[in-house]
Order: C-alpha cells, then structure tokens, then sequence
C-alpha cells in the first residue's frame, strides 16, 4: 500500500511550501528541485517545500521558490500549526536530478546540484539533521508524506517504492 491512497492528500506545487498536523499527507513531484520534508513525530506535524532554486539574492517574494528562504519558512509555519508545542524535526529530502545534458563546462555543477547543495547549507544553519535522502541521477520522481505516521516514500518511475 502507498500513501497516495489517502483521502486527504495535498499537492505542493513547485515554489511552495505545505504543512499538515496529525492525518492527511503531503505530496510533490520533483526532477532538478529538491522535496525538503520536516516532520516532527511526537506531534505528528510535517511540512513539506518544493525548492527550485539554490539562492533568493534577497528577494523576499515566494519563499518556498529557494532553499536559503524555504527552508526558515517551512520551519516558521510548522512552529505556527504547533501552536505553544516546541517542535523538534529532522529533515528528508528527495530530487536534484540532472534532467538536462550538460552543455558546457559549468562549474558550478547542474541546477539540481546547486540546488541540494544550498538545501544542505541551509538545513545545517539550523542544525537540522538529514535522515533520509534519495537525490541525483536522471529521474523525476514523487514524495509523499504522511502526517500521522511520519513515512516519506520517494516513487520513481519503473522502480520499487522507496521509503525514507
């Protein structure tokens, strides 16, 4: 059985950011961007942001859009579900596919690589330790979450169910 089969499942479109406490899941599709997935368990509270870009450069629109804005504002919005709970997380993350051939002698690596890189960055400024990850390659891919259980499951196409 997979979590899709819940009633209350909510797609995180790409730039944005979800969060759920005690039932229902959440869930995105990712090829070059990163899933970031916080959950507590204890309060059975998750979020979930769907970034596509490493870096804001101060832009303060669509925080969920870049790994240095999403990842604080994921963190404020579980911190505002919890109410006057302290929350503790740990992160999974999923995506970063290079879903391009390269085409040149980019230094900087694929987007999909800068992009897990500043996830890393950021998760580490706030000490938030990465429990589960199944990034790179070439594929797309779909996680899910879910809320009462904490099980994040990452789907590729043509492969078994992975579960973070």
């Amino acid at each position: 059985m997979t979590l899709q089969s819940n009633l209350e499942t909510q797609l995180i479109p790409m730039a944005a950011i979800g969060v759920a406490y005690r039932i229902g899941s959440l869930r995105t599709l990712l090829g070059s961007c990163i899933g970031v997935v916080m959950c507590d368990q204890r309060l059975k509270l998750i979020g979930l942001a769907h970034v596509v870009m490493p870096h804001s450069l101060g832009r303060k629109e669509c925080l969920g859009k870049f790994a240095d804005t999403a990842v604080p504002e994921l963190i404020r919005q579980m911190k505002l579900l919890a109410g006057r709970e302290q929350i503790s997380v740990i992160a999974k993350i999923a995506g970063g596919a290079n879903m391009f051939p390269r085409t040149s002698n980019n230094k900087l690596g694929t987007i999909g690589e800068q992009n897990l890189e500043a996830v890393k960055v950021s998760l580490n400024r706030l000490n938030i330790p990465i429990t589960g990850a199944h990034v790179g390659g070439s594929a797309g891919r779909r996680m899910v979450v879910d809320a009462a259980t904490g099980r994040v499951e990452v789907q590729v196409v043509g492969q078994p169910v992975i579960v973070l």
